[in-house]
């Protein structure tokens, strides 16, 4: 068996030329669908993933913090100290590790994306799916980090006897003490779903112009 061989049982069968100029538009859509979700995802780095606003009578415009993939901007220091009163942590104690990874992550994730344009067998699926679940796995891991924040109060804060320990919701309405919070997704956040959308419509057509093939080499 030679190289060539084994190289197309690992990543599938190559697209004869006649075949590929009679069928372009075929084989050229989950290409330029993976390639836009890659993009997306790489741009959506640079933009704000989520955010949440703390609306209270003393703060009539409100306060507002606002989450990059490894960043936090806005009213932190604000929030932080009415947060001290309550006993919850420092924001920037949050994600540490994520915040940390998630450009190198981020960028894998887009270049495997890249990588499944080239696989042409089922193994372009699980190449996809790190992108696929990118948005889902950000949520979780908000929602894990405000959980934690807000179940381990510090019993020795000021206010610590006025507020039960609670779960912040990361997205939609929810309260704190006497504040209403709103947390909402944003554009990075949105490019991320979009890419996802794009990933699973490219896997769809994937698989209608590759299966016939990858049948045939099994034959």
């Amino acid at each position: 068996m030679t190289m060539s061989t084994d190289m197309e049982k690992l990543i599938g069968p190559r697209v004869p030329a006649d075949e590929f100029k009679e069928n372009r538009a075929r084989y050229m859509i989950p290409t330029l669908l993976f390639a836009a979700a890659a993009i997306m995802i790489v741009i959506s780095m640079f933009l704000p993933y989520w955010s949440l606003t703390l609306h209270a009578p003393q703060y009539p415009q409100g306060l507002t913090v606002v989450a990059f993939v490894n960043d936090l901007e806005g009213d932190i220091a604000e929030i932080d100290g009415l947060n001290h009163y309550i006993g919850m942590r420092p924001l920037g104690e949050a994600a540490q590790f994520e915040k940390q990874v998630s450009i190198y992550g981020i960028v894998g994730v887009s270049l495997l994306i890249l990588a499944a344009i080239f696989v042409h067998n089922r193994w372009a699926a699980l190449l996809a799916l790190p992108g696929l679940g990118l948005p889902i796995f950000f949520l979780l891991d908000l929602q894990f980090w405000l959980a934690n924040f807000g179940q381990n109060l510090d019993p020795t804060a000021p206010l610590s006897s006025s507020v039960k320990p609670f779960i912040p919701p990361a997205l939609g309405v929810g309260k704190i003490a006497q504040f209403r919070t709103e947390a909402q997704p944003e554009i990075g956040l949105w490019l991320a779903f979009g890419a996802s959308a794009l990933i699973l419509v490219g896997l769809y057509f994937h698989r209608r112009a590759y299966k016939p093939l990858v049948e045939a080499q099994q034959k």
